[in-house]
């Protein structure tokens, strides 16, 4: 399979719109410049505008969220960084349904479930790590409604015991409170990791699609890792 970049900014900075646009926004400041009254008006004018341009362009890059899909891996890349997993780690992947008395209701979120936890927390970022345990809090709470297991939000929601894989190894901190947030989140939905469908550039069906033919033609597990 070829090496695929996606992204779902559709603002795309190289693209001949992006082009045409900055060409209107030269000329208007060039006639600014000339219909100011004075050189230090058109001065402060101009870089006022260039000011609010590259605030612009900042918020673009930061909002910004890119996969990278190879032969061998998928990886996620945001302003902050991002996570990588290879794809004959991943078990399963699909649409996050939420169970409403009996009705499968589809969530705007796709699925992971990995074949192990310890290559996808030794790769993620603490930030992105940091992310997900704030940002998904609504997923985790749903999950947690439509369960028939007792439990209080406020003990699941940031848990920090230690978590150890099947190999012994120990974690703590920000990567222990993932994996405790992973095992929450298979019991709920089957799944560990969870894709925004706003990120994508495509449906989020769609997407799926495509993950699938990239893990059916991956090369087949050789890293027994937990």
């Amino acid at each position: 399979m070829e090496t695929l970049h996606i992204t779902h900014q559709p603002i795309q900075l190289s693209s001949p719109w992006a082009r045409i646009l900055a060409a209107v926004i030269i000329i208007i400041l060039i006639f600014l410049v000339m219909l100011s009254p004075n050189l230090q008006l058109a001065i402060l004018t101009l870089i006022a505008i260039l000011v609010l341009l590259g605030l612009a362009q900042w918020l673009v890059i930061k909002s910004t969220v890119s996969f990278t899909l190879t032969a061998t891996h998928f990886q996620q890349h945001l302003f902050k960084g991002g996570w990588v997993v290879k794809w004959n780690n991943i078990h399963k992947i699909g649409i996050c349904h939420y169970d409403d008395h009996g009705w499968q209701q589809p969530l705007p979120w796709v699925g992971i479930r990995l074949k192990h936890y310890s290559p996808y927390l030794n790769s993620i970022c603490p930030r992105i790590a940091t992310d997900i345990l704030l940002n998904q809090r609504a997923l985790l709470y749903i999950g947690m409604k439509q369960s028939i297991l007792n439990a209080h939000f406020e003990d699941i929601v940031l848990d920090s015991k230690p978590y150890r894989n099947k190999q012994g190894k120990e974690y703590r901190g920000l990567q222990a409170m993932l994996a405790n947030r992973m095992n929450y989140q298979r019991s709920y939905f089957d799944y560990d990791i969870f894709i925004s469908a706003q990120d994508l550039d495509r449906t989020a069906e769609e997407f799926v699609g495509l993950a699938r033919r990239y893990i059916a033609s991956a090369e087949p597990e050789t890293d027994n890792t937990p």
